[in-house]
């Protein structure tokens, strides 16, 4: 294997938690979607469409390194969805955690829009999506997946990756 875990990230409606679902089950590692472990706090500002400063991801942000390094500890290998837009979020996320590669779910402003469109009962609503697009600093050390595959396939060019191999 080429990493210990996994950072799966991007925009919302990538597919973050469908493709780090996806794969978690293929290799039995564990997974935790960001997305469950914001504050009630954090949630209605997102649900508000009020965009998330800094002090207020920082919390979050300790929390999923935590949740990180203690499945590590623990032996086990993590799967984290996270959008992690900037740079200085994926520093905190790592910070003192070898091993854990970042797979980056890319894709056009058109086709996510297109995508958050029909996930109504999100508290991530389509107007906030051109705020993370223009927060996104793209990783220069991740895996860069194309979006536009269906999750089926990204979970594959996955596993390619990492170099597992399919047992029959």
């Amino acid at each position: 294997m080429t990493a210990a875990g996994l950072i799966v990230m991007g925009v919302s409606a990538s597919g973050k938690t469908t493709v780090g679902k996806m794969l978690a089950g293929r290799l039995g590692w564990d997974f935790f979607d960001g997305d469950d472990y914001h504050s009630p706090e954090n949630v209605a500002r997102m649900t508000a469409s009020v965009p998330l400063t800094d002090g207020d991801r920082a919390p979050w942000l300790a929390r999923l390194h935590d949740l990180l390094a203690g499945s590590l500890r623990a032996g086990r290998h993590p799967i984290l969805a996270c959008s992690a837009l900037k740079q200085r979020y994926r520093d905190v996320l790592l910070a003192g955690i070898p091993g854990v590669r970042v797979v980056y779910l890319k894709g056009s402003y058109e086709l996510i829009r297109a995508r958050i469109q029909n996930r109504p009962d999100h508290y991530m609503k389509p107007e906030m999506l051109r705020s993370q697009f223009d927060a996104l600093e793209e990783p220069v050390d991740a895996w860069v997946v194309d979006v536009a595959h269906p999750p089926e396939k990204i979970v594959e060019y996955i596993l390619g990756l990492l170099g597992w191999e399919k047992k029959e």
